[in-house]
């Protein structure tokens, strides 16, 4: 069935191929995508888009010698494939199998670790300029979508970039448009003739000799400007120093290996423009490449069959709750960084499309965004996943916090996501949260808390953040009715002895189940800041060991927050700290990893009794200052 695709094992071999069976080497690679992901889950629509992309860049450029860099790097399949990991892709994105992102441990092809957007120019320049320094004949490639393109830290490259005169690459896949009538015959001869030397070398000669008469240089580049303005999009780039070639057919073999071949021989800065196709060559992922982005196992001849409603995730809670608060506060404004469907706003964007802003990849700009509106009298929220929160913290700090102006942020995929592994996973918010004045954190045990957190931090007149978890929660029946919770206060669930288990969030229910097994106290802490020192304080004084439970770093978390405020207190008591540890922890199962890191409720009774074992009897404490 892949006969030719069998015989790749790495890209060596690919070049050994003759031009022609690059074509039939395309559609096995694209029958083996679908086949591979149907059976496995993954990102669909934007590897099926790049499949001749891959095989041009690995049949023109000495790989791995020459570097290519992938923006995001959720359609590096095909690449993975061709670089000797066809069999690997059978446990993609699984416990010990491989990422289904770029990862520079897995492979010397893999020449930058990516996965969140618009870091590709970046990284690629400063290969660029390294190979410079060191003397080295090596090509650099950045692959740059036209999503990461919106994302504010990919213009800082191109900025940079111009200025350098290193052998940089870029390639803009566009799959945003249709490939319009300007990609045609015409538009592809002149995007292969404005990449050969001859027209490269003819340029700078004319420039050179017309040097010495500055007015009539001055009309040449008008009039080169003015021609090509006729034929290719905006000379944006070429204003940032770049040679601009294109847009060209990204699915046209033909035209995409002359086209690289000739770039290839130039010096400096380049960029390509190519336009290709979300889901190409799949007509159900073609028809609907938003549904086909990110997929689970699947059936690849009926396509995804929607599966009977469950339990609502956090995510569907929550874009319930941001419509419901909409219709009864016209302040409220939704504004998400380029994730529309993963963060549940597209019921909020299609009721209440006049107050629902999608900024783009620009993190940054939407957390500054929503400062501005809250300035002058709107509730802006900012629906955005933890990992991507990382990326806009200065403004967090700078332009809301400081201000003390009323921002909430809704913060999705709290805590392991999963497959989509260390790069995408919310291990660090409570850390980096807690530390920052003025910000109220919350988070939420089950379905019905999160909704009434929302609703809290929604009324509060200051920067606010709820955080929540990926998929589902325990199951808790979610009330219509909106009531605020009292800030700063947690609530005790079960009444034990000897030892107390603090919670946050999505560990309370481990905690119950071990509370149960150990016949514990187990507090719901539920606020990260403010801290509920009274309950904290009450409970030390009846307890032996304290014990916080939550899922995020150890480092600075909420169990440091429960220390600090001992020691405030002068109250000597026993700590467990329970939490993620200090390392990237891998792809694979949320349950599986939550297993490994003893956040089940095995691993809190195993790690329960082993301290208790340790401790003896009970200690002495010292009593609270007055």
């Amino acid at each position: 069935m892949y006969d030719l695709l069998n015989t790749i094992h790495d890209p060596a071999d690919l070049r050994k191929l003759d031009r022609k069976a690059l074509h039939e080497l395309a559609e096995e690679l694209r029958q083996f995508l679908v086949g591979s992901v149907s059976r496995t889950g993954g990102h669909l629509s934007s590897n099926l888009g790049t499949v001749e992309l891959t095989i041009a860049l690995h049949y023109v450029f000495n790989t791995p010698d020459d570097r290519v860099v992938w923006d995001v790097g959720h359609q590096t399949y095909a690449h993975k494939i061709l670089t000797g990991r066809r069999e690997g892709m059978a446990r993609l994105r699984m416990l010990g199998g491989i990422a289904g992102f770029p990862r520079r441990a897995e492979s010397v092809y893999d020449t930058f670790g990516t996965a969140h957007s618009s870091t590709s120019i970046s990284a690629a320049l400063g290969m660029a300029v390294a190979a410079k320094r060191l003397g080295l004949d090596r090509r650099t490639v950045a692959v740059i979508g036209d999503g990461a393109m919106s994302g504010g830290m990919a213009f800082e490259a191109l900025n940079n970039a111009g200025a350098m005169d290193a052998n940089l690459l870029v390639v803009l896949n566009d799959n945003d448009m249709s490939i319009s009538p300007p990609v045609g015959a015409l538009n592809n001869y002149l995007a292969k003739l404005m990449s050969g030397r001859f027209y490269a070398a003819a340029r700078k000669a004319s420039e050179k000799l017309l040097s010495v008469a500055p007015p009539v240089l001055e009309l040449a580049k008008r009039a080169e400007e003015h021609v090509k303005g006729m034929v290719t999009p905006s000379t944006l780039f070429e204003e940032f120093g770049f040679n601009y070639i294109g847009p060209i057919d990204g699915h046209d073999l033909d035209v995409l290996i002359p086209t690289l071949s000739n770039i290839k021989q130039l010096e400096g800065p380049q960029f390509l423009h190519i336009v290709t196709r979300k889901g190409k060559g799949y007509k159900l992922a073609e028809e609907e490449p938003i549904l086909y982005h990110g997929v689970t196992r699947f059936d690849p001849d009926a396509g995804i069959v929607a599966k009977p409603a469950g339990k609502p995730s956090y995510t569907q809670i929550f874009g319930d709750w941001l419509c419901d608060m909409a219709e009864k506060d016209p302040r409220l404004i939704g504004i998400t960084p380029a994730m529309r469907e993963g963060s549940g706003l597209v019921k909020f964007s299609e009721k209440f499309p006049d107050r629902y802003f999608d900024v783009g990849i620009a993190e940054q700009h939407a957390i500054t965004f929503a400062a501005g509106l809250a300035c002058d009298g709107l509730k802006p929220v900012v629906a955005i996943y933890s990992t991507f929160l990382q990326r806009g913290y200065d403004q967090l700090i700078h332009d809301v916090a400081i201000q003390n102006l009323p921002v909430m942020f809704a913060i999705d995929r709290a805590g392991l996501v999963g497959a989509d592994g260390p790069t995408h996973a919310g291990s660090f918010d409570l850390t980096y949260l807690r530390c920052v004045p003025n910000l109220t954190v919350m988070a939420p045990s089950d379905e019905n808390e999160c909704r009434q957190m929302l609703y809290t931090a929604f009324q509060l007149d200051m920067p606010s953040a709820v955080r929540y978890p990926r998929g589902t929660g325990p199951g808790v029946a979610v009330e219509k009715e909106m009531r605020a919770i009292p800030v700063g206060k947690g609530e005790v669930r079960r009444e034990g002895r000897r030892m107390a288990l603090l919670a946050f969030g999505s560990m309370l229910k481990p905690a119950l189940e071990a509370g149960d097994e150990l016949d514990a106290t187990v507090a719901n802490m539920r606020f990260v800041k403010p801290l509920d020192e009274d309950l904290v304080l009450r409970l030390a004084r009846g307890h032996d060991l304290l014990v916080t439970v939550e899922e995020n770093t150890i480092q600075g978390g909420a169990g440091s927050a429960v220390l600090e405020c001992l020691e405030s207190r002068g109250l000597a008591v026993p700590v467990l700290q329970l939490g993620l540890p200090d390392a990237f922890l891998d792809q694979g199962d949320p349950a599986q990893l939550l297993a490994q890191c003893g956040l089940d409720k095995d691993g809190l009774v195993r790690a329960i009794r082993t301290r208790l074992a340790a401790f003896g009897s009970p200690r002495d404490r010292l009593q609270i200052k007055s």
